[in-house]
């Protein structure tokens, strides 16, 4: 009898990274989907289980919307490709500025599997914003006292900024890059795509509320408080997983993201 053999066996990975593979690819399609995606310039990455701490990045020149889970490259926390049959070893497989994120957060953090970074224009307008993310909507309350800064030293391509970037990243999962965009981080697929699409909603309210001119109404520090805690409440985990999967409907159909 013949037995086909399993998409991890093909790609000569554990079943526990081809999970993540896929969990990745799945986000890559989600933000091809809701158009949060800057051509091929911008970058998803997930950490691959085991203690080598590889991680999964997109492949240079894939585009979000057409990413598949055997698309994604592994490499170590040096930037070296892994497990790579037919590269050439002179060809770029990765982006050099996506590596450079990418690899700060997940060496920094153990906490951070999955690390979602956006260049939308509603992100990197805000990020060119004196005042930041302002408390003016109920997503932005989520981000109260819970999101950090980085300023912008250029294009991302010197590994010494990855230094001064996790530390203003912190402890928190959600980061403006000034004058560039967006970073957000989480332990789960599904926490990392439940804290962009709040964070990115709260960019677009806020551009939305200033380009009226009229003047903004500010809740009162308490009430703000208040609200980024109830975002924080126990039972998190159980509504950000009913909603992924409500998210993973939406990349149903065409070339499978699994394969």
């Amino acid at each position: 009898m013949n037995v086909a053999a399993s998409p991890a066996a093909l790609r000569n990975c554990s079943d526990a990274e081809w999970q993540v593979r896929c969990d990745l690819a799945a986000l890559y399609r989600l933000c091809g989907h809701h158009k949060w995606t800057d051509w091929i310039f911008t970058h998803i990455s997930a950490r691959v289980p085991g203690p080598e701490h590889h991680f999964l990045l997109n492949r240079y020149g894939v585009m979000h919307d057409e990413m598949r889970a055997s698309d994604l490259v592994k490499i170590d926390i040096d930037g070296n490709p892994v497990d790579e049959p037919g590269w050439d070893g002179r060809s770029e497989l990765v982006n050099k500025a996506g590596f450079v994120i990418h690899s700060a957060v997940h060496a920094a953090r153990d906490d951070a599997h999955f690390v979602i970074h956006t260049h939308t224009r509603d992100g990197i307008a805000v990020s060119a914003q004196k005042d930041g993310l302002l408390p003016i909507s109920q997503h932005a309350m989520k981000y109260y006292g819970h999101l950090a800064y980085h300023g912008y030293e250029g294009i991302a391509l010197d590994e010494d900024e990855r230094v001064r970037l996790v530390a203003d990243l912190g402890h928190h999962n959600a980061m403006i890059l000034r004058n560039h965009g967006i970073l957000v981080c989480g332990p789960t697929a599904a926490h990392a795509y439940d804290e962009l699409y709040t964070l990115e909603r709260a960019c677009s309210a806020q551009i939305a509320a200033m380009s009226g001119g009229a003047e903004l109404v500010f809740p009162p520090k308490e009430v703000c408080e208040r609200a980024a805690a109830q975002f924080r409440r126990p039972g998190g985990d159980h509504v950000r997983a009913i909603a992924w999967a409500a998210a993973l409907r939406l990349i149903e159909g065409g070339t499978d993201y699994r394969s």
